[in-house]
């Protein structure tokens, strides 16, 4: 295939680990110069991304990534707006307070909303463009003693990925969604050893239980490439006439198709 993103600019938020740094790794090796994002830098930036600090749940933030890209590079071809986690505790709506909610929707929602919104406008000017807003599989499927304030903002990321689709489609971007299911990942380790905690339950126990509320037919994690490997195809010329698309990455998770 032809997959090459050489001469492109692309960012990826939260690029310095897990699902992130397979993402901006992959986009490299197949030529683009790729920005990151994340609040601290990475302990070692082999592949020579450009980093810029920003915390993403900070609006002001959002004009110090756009500045700089535009001060450097004068265009952005691919936007990957992976930044995310499940911040809030478990145990039901109950538990939740206001700021539980507001926590999950700003990194989760808001920022995905503010990033494209800033840089949207170069992409308009090139009548090109490629964007993929990372999801989960959980949008569709909330685990509600696991991921009730996530799986909703993730669930508004999704309907907002296909209206936003919709509206630039006839200007030569593209936009789609990659949701991923279980994914060995640094925060997915953390979240299994929460759940290990506060269930004083052994961490393959607590393994066990995420794989069995979530029921994975393939019975395993998946690994960040494997999500990166979808990401790579969809920014690429291969995937020209796809927009609008939610690609599951989930192992079979999802009980329909």
């Amino acid at each position: 295939m032809e997959t090459t993103l050489k001469g492109q600019v692309a960012l990826v938020t939260g690029g310095t680990k897990g699902i992130g740094k397979a993402i901006a790794d992959k986009l490299s090796a197949k030529g683009a110069q790729v920005i990151v994002t994340a609040r601290t830098a990475p302990e070692s930036n082999t592949n020579g991304h450009h980093f810029i600090a920003a915390d993403l749940t900070v609006p002001e933030h959002t004009e110090v990534i756009t500045k700089e890209i535009l001060e450097k590079y004068r265009r952005i071809d691919i936007i990957v707006n992976n930044a995310g986690a499940n911040l809030s505790p478990g145990g039901g709506f109950n538990t939740l307070s206001d700021e539980d909610w507001y926590k999950d929707w700003e990194l989760n929602f808001l920022s995905v909303v503010r990033i494209n919104k800033a840089l949207l406008p170069i992409m308009l000017e090139q009548k090109s463009g490629s964007i993929i807003n990372i999801s989960t599989g959980a949008a569709k499927q909330p685990i509600w003693e696991m991921t009730m304030s996530y799986s909703s903002a993730k669930a508004a990321l999704n309907a907002y990925s296909k209206a936003l689709a919709s509206e630039l489609g006839s200007k030569g971007i593209r936009v789609n969604v990659v949701s991923p299911g279980v994914v060995k990942t640094p925060l997915m380790m953390d979240f299994i050893e929460n759940i290990a905690t506060s269930s004083n339950i052994t961490v393959d126990k607590a393994f066990q239980v995420v794989m069995d509320k979530v029921g994975v037919p393939l019975g395993r994690m998946a690994e960040p490439e494997e999500i990166a490997n979808i990401v790579a195809f969809l920014v690429s010329s291969e995937a020209k006439y796809v927009t609008g698309t939610n690609y599951s990455v989930d192992g079979g998770a999802s009980p329909t198709v």
